[in-house]
């Protein structure tokens, strides 16, 4: 019996091992998911905010249907940035630059919307441009909150798949970390919304 105790010793030890790398495994699959279900949510958003422009712009065009030019770049806009997606189990840096790129193309597209309506007293009045405008207020929010807990969801997996020894188990098992919504470049200065 004494001569397999150092083999017992070595197979416990080997099955702690083996124990303590499924656990860690199963916890960065864990952080993971819940980053990938947070951008699922952040999509959600985005796409609502898709919804709502049909709507804005028929109730614009009917008051201000020789602003062809502007209504077409919304609708561009909408189109370019509901095709650009990303799949959570596949982002990369250059892939989130190019969704926040379509975002922001439908939100400065938005803005000039916004400028064309004030020339329309009788459309900034209308009860139903008002909702809708107060809906699109409402999802601009909502997106903002959702990239925010976002990164806050890919930060932590970020920072633990990096720890050690995590890092050992990440990188043998192929875990790779998140990319970071982040801020466009001139979004330290508030921009000017008038509705």
């Amino acid at each position: 019996m004494k001569k397999f105790l150092p083999l017992i010793i070595i197979a416990i030890i080997a099955f702690a091992i083996f124990k303590w790398g499924i656990g860690i495994n199963n916890t960065i699959i864990e952080k993971e998911g819940v980053a990938q279900i947070q951008w699922a949510k952040v999509e959600s958003s985005y796409q609502r905010r898709a919804d709502l422009i049909p709507n804005l712009v028929s109730t614009v065009k009917g008051y201000a249907a020789h602003e062809k030019e502007t209504l077409e770049g919304v609708i561009k806009a909408r189109a370019q940035a509901t095709k650009t997606t990303i799949n959570a189990g596949d982002m990369t840096a250059e892939k989130m630059a190019a969704f926040q790129k379509a975002q922001s193309g439908l939100s400065g597209a938005l803005s000039k919307l916004m400028v064309v309506v004030e020339r329309y007293p009788d459309l900034k009045a209308n009860q139903n441009f008002l909702e809708l405008q107060s809906q699109l207020e409402g999802t601009e929010n909502r997106i903002n909150v959702e990239r925010n807990r976002f990164n806050d969801a890919a930060g932590i997996y970020n920072i633990f798949i990096k720890k050690f020894p995590t890092n050992l188990i990440a990188n043998f098992s192929g875990f790779k970390g998140m990319p970071l919504y982040k801020a466009e470049a001139g979004s330290e200065k508030a921009p000017k919304v008038e509705f």
